[in-house]
């Protein structure tokens, strides 16, 4: 993916603190080497206690013995996602936003044969019954509720992931940090992401909370996080005012019937088809290719001279030549080249005059939401801010203080009038305090 999603997906070190552990150091050595085989790859290195302090001052220095330095990679996997979309957009397919599948479509034979589909976007209440030849089902945590409309016994088992973010400026880390939780030593990490510094993931089963349409993150969970974040980094210590948002993911993991903690569970992806009906699950995004090849190989005995799916054939369009703006330099242009590949010449001639700077201390330019709100598919404020740019995550308050200046570029892209757009900031606002603020209730009220 570092090849082919240039400037997407980026190489990040992962710094390994050692305090006064010779448990986990030897552990940490073993890991790094065994990494860097698995790779292929050659590229880590330990350093002493000072050496590591001067890397990574960040770190706390009581108790701290050494340290190690390996590379993995960092994505933007909103972007990933929705290149990954627009492309299979552009090479013939259709990708429908806002659709709810509703009930299974059967044969007589009783194999599925298609779906009936609801308009879920909240502006109308159409319905369409979609045939096909076959019906791959990647809804990743929903999976068995689709399932059990064949009578199938449920595989499931959700868990929730939750993370909490940070200004950079308040934790200016250069690498990722691995922190092992002072309590039950799981395995954490702060990133830096996006402009801001990123801490996670918790690894819980998740239970819906009654009147929430999205998962959050849980006051356990956020107090969990900050004691792992203050048992690894120096004073003054990390608090609930030092957040900016909070989020969660579920995650689709296969269940092995077995009641063991959940970080246990295994996180490979399965494929498998029962009454015509395909699905695909579990596993991670990093994987998702090769998800989607055995799915689509498994779809190829339906379909008309049983393609092979299985030629390795590029995930990305290879990027394109563009010439950066005036002003604009190199890793700002590579910034965007990775989130827009062959677009990225549309975005330029899109941006009105000062678009193309930054937004704040952000990685991203002004002229994106433009973009966005004109060719991304958003049909209400939240997409925008938290699916597309994301500046509802990355800025203070759910990016209250740029609400105007949003306003003022999106509005007319988007084809709202003042009532339309007083409405969406409404709905936008709850579901950021909902489910997105540095302390998320999971009520929109």
């Amino acid at each position: 993916m570092l090849h082919e999603a240039k400037n997407l997906v980026t190489p990040l070190g992962f710094f390994m603190p050692v305090f006064a552990d010779a448990h986990t150091a030897a552990q940490f050595a073993i890991g790094v080497v065994i990494y860097d085989l698995m790779a292929p790859k050659w590229k880590h290195s330990k350093f002493s206690r000072e050496e590591l302090l001067k890397k990574c001052p960040q770190l706390r220095p009581d108790k701290l013995e050494s340290g190690f330095l390996y590379y993995d990679a960092e994505m933007d996997d909103a972007h990933l996602v929705h290149h990954i979309l627009r492309e299979g957009v552009s090479a013939g397919g259709t990708a429908i936003n806002y659709v709810k599948a509703e009930k299974l479509l059967r044969a007589a034979d009783g194999r599925v044969c298609g779906a009936v589909l609801s308009d879920a976007s909240g502006e109308s209440s159409r319905t369409a019954e979609v045939k096909a030849k076959v019906v791959i089902n990647a809804a990743g945590p929903w999976s068995d509720d689709l399932r059990k409309q064949i009578g199938a016994t449920p595989r499931i088992r959700p868990l929730r992931g939750s993370h909490i973010i940070f200004n950079r400026e308040r934790l200016p880390i250069p690498h990722a940090v691995t922190l092992l939780h002072p309590r039950d030593h799981r395995a954490m990490f702060a990133i830096p992401w996006e402009g801001t510094t990123m801490i996670g993931t918790t690894d819980l089963d998740h239970k819906a909370t009654p009147g929430a349409n999205e998962p959050y993150a849980l006051a356990d969970e956020i107090d969990y996080i900050l004691e792992a974040g203050n048992a690894t980094f120096a004073d003054p210590k990390l608090s609930r005012a030092d957040i900016i948002s909070s989020f969660a993911g579920l995650r689709p993991i296969i269940s092995s019937g077995a009641n063991i903690d959940p970080s246990k569970e295994s996180r490979a992806h399965v494929v498998w088809e029962e009454e015509g009906l395909i699905t695909v699950t579990g596993g991670k995004l990093t994987t998702f290719r090769i998800m989607a090849e055995q799915a689509l190989n498994l779809a190829a005995a339906h379909l008309p001279g049983k393609p092979d799916f299985s030629k390795r054939v590029r995930y990305f369009d290879a990027l394109p030549k563009v010439e950066a703006p005036s002003g604009m330099n190199a890793a700002d242009l590579a910034y965007l080249m990775g989130r827009y590949g062959k677009e990225t010449s549309d975005l330029f001639d899109l941006a009105q005059p000062g678009e193309l700077d930054h937004i704040g201390a952000l990685p991203n330019v002004w002229a994106e939401l433009r973009f966005a709100a004109r060719s991304e598919g958003v049909q209400h404020l939240d997409d925008l801010l938290l699916r597309r740019v994301r500046l509802g995550m990355l800025l203070p308050e759910g990016a209250q203080a740029q609400m105007s200046r949003i306003r003022a570029i999106v509005q007319p892209e988007l084809g709202w009038d003042d009532g339309r757009w007083q409405l969406e900031e409404k709905r936008y606002l709850k579901i950021y305090q909902a489910y997105y603020s540095p302390a998320p209730t999971g009520q929109e009220n």
